[in-house]
């Protein structure tokens, strides 16, 4: 088995050492030329993923065309808001291979990774995974579960074969709309986990935050025509309750600082890390826009952010909501 992985940030080098426990074949791409440079000469990344070492069996390479030809996977692992910027070149050198998307999250626009790439690959070899796993756990070997989702069980089972582990557990579904939708909102309810924990709030209080959307993130699932188990599902509740309880979750720690509120702090924050929820609101607006679902914590936390609200409306809003 061959696997292109687009992307050498902490997610992608995790799910190659991943891959590595069934196949010796992994190249991963990088646009970056001293990232490139790094991998190769360090074998790490450290500034997504300190002391993790690479094995000289995954290669890495600048040239998507070298990533994708003759691959039997390409894996997608490069932050949403990247996507359209090699959507041309994947285009030109796919030639029918599965393609895995690792990448959580909605761009500004309103559309998923799965609807960028659906012109050119059809969606029987489309696959998507999502579930409660930080890099540095898959990267150690740690238990972890993920949900993977395809309209094709062929698919699945070969993203399966390839991928699971040991210590990697992929529960599998047909219902990629619904995996694609929590892996999106969760990033976004985690900002508001954050604010309750900078305001000084117990978990006694994230623990109502987390109730709450789960119920919203059901709805949403149903309205566009998911299924709403999902929602139970790795990619539901495992990973918005990891990511709405941890601070290294990038975006629980930026609504952290939101709570404690230092303009300037928060200012820090945006500018030197990805915070993959301040996307996603924008998406997840035009989605609710689109099809008519109303979704007020998105809303509101969007109203936060923008300081036309304090993040103390946050508690009024879970005491008011219905």
């Amino acid at each position: 088995m061959k696997i292109g992985i687009l992307g050498t940030g902490a997610y992608g080098l995790s799910l190659a050492l991943s891959f590595l426990e069934n196949t010796s074949d992994i190249t991963m791409w990088t646009k970056l030329e001293k990232e490139y440079r790094e991998l190769i000469e360090q074998r790490e990344n450290t500034k997504v993923l300190p002391n993790i070492k690479i094995p000289m069996d995954i290669s890495f390479t600048l040239n998507i065309e070298e990533v994708m030809k003759e691959k039997d996977i390409i894996v997608i692992a490069i932050p949403t808001e990247y996507i359209d910027g090699i959507l041309k070149d994947m285009n030109t050198y796919y030639t029918n291979q599965i393609i895995l998307i690792a990448s959580k999250g909605i761009s500004e626009d309103g559309l998923f990774v799965r609807d960028k790439i659906k012109n050119f690959v059809s969606q029987d070899k489309i696959a998507v995974i999502s579930g409660p796993s930080f890099a540095i756990d898959l990267s150690n070997h740690v238990p972890v579960g993920l949900s993977l989702a395809s309209s094709s069980q062929e698919t699945m089972n070969v993203v399966e074969n390839a991928l699971a582990g040991r210590r990697l557990k992929l529960r599998k579904t047909e219902d990629v709309l619904g995996v694609e939708i929590c892996g999106a909102i969760k990033n976004v309810i985690a900002i508001a986990s954050g604010m309750l924990d900078g305001m000084g709030y117990p978990i006694s209080t994230k623990a109502m935050l987390i109730t709450e959307s789960l119920h919203d993130i059901k709805s949403m699932i149903h309205s566009l025509g998911g299924d709403k188990k999902t929602i139970l599902s790795f990619a539901g509740f495992g990973d918005l309750l990891l990511t709405c309880t941890s601070e290294k979750s990038r975006n629980y720690s930026f609504g952290r600082t939101i709570g404690i509120g230092n303009q300037e702090d928060i200012k820090q924050y945006m500018e030197n890390h990805t915070v993959e929820g301040l996307t996603t609101i924008y998406g997840m607006k035009q989605v609710m826009e689109k099809n008519q679902i109303e979704m007020p914590v998105v809303s509101l936390i969007s109203d936060i952010i923008h300081q036309k609200k304090k993040p103390s409306a946050l508690l009024d809003f879970l005491i008011e909501k219905e």
